[in-house]
């Protein structure tokens, strides 16, 4: 059988993804495979594997497909509408997620304290961005809010920008 035309079901079932990840769980699987799981089947012309590891090499990785919207996912030949609205929402349910320690009243005893509250949703961004914690009176944060997204290197934000909210 032509390797373009290879179905899931035509992997042994050792290889399969939903199979391995039943029993090696989620961590074992690599990105292809868990965005096969998510697109559940492939097209005409290619497996459900196949059709991942395009739109991965499409986006150079999961670094640009965590910011991709549905129109340029579903540029790519055999990413429909409904494909493209589970991978947005699989990545927005992995971000929120990993939110939900943060915003427990989480309290700010030191700079770095600040700086571990925002850096893993900062640490990708490709821009410069002004962002203010507001506390309470016992330094438990109330508010985060984006005040300035600015250049490569550079954001010039106005005091008044900051204290207004």
């Amino acid at each position: 059988m032509n390797q373009s035309t290879l179905k899931i079901h035509d992997f042994p079932e050792d290889e399969r993804p939903r199979e391995r990840l039943l029993s090696y769980g989620a961590a074992s699987l690599s990105n292809h495979e868990l965005i096969a799981i998510l697109l559940r089947t492939g097209t005409k012309e290619e497996s459900v594997l196949q059709l991942s590891n395009r739109i991965l090499q499409h986006f150079d990785g999961l670094k640009l497909l965590q910011d991709a919207t549905v129109d340029e996912m579903t540029s790519i030949k055999g990413v429909g509408t409904a494909k493209a609205v589970q991978i947005a929402a699989a990545i927005e349910m992995g971000r929120r997620i990993s939110k939900l320690h943060l915003h427990d009243r989480y309290t700010i005893r030191s700079p770095e304290d600040g700086a571990n509250f925002i850096m893993e949703e900062m640490r990708l961004l490709s821009q410069e961005h002004f962002i203010c914690l507001y506390l309470n009176t016992k330094n438990q944060i109330l508010h985060k809010q984006t005040i300035f997204i600015g250049s490569l290197n550079s954001s010039i934000v106005h005091p008044r920008e900051v204290v207004r909210p």
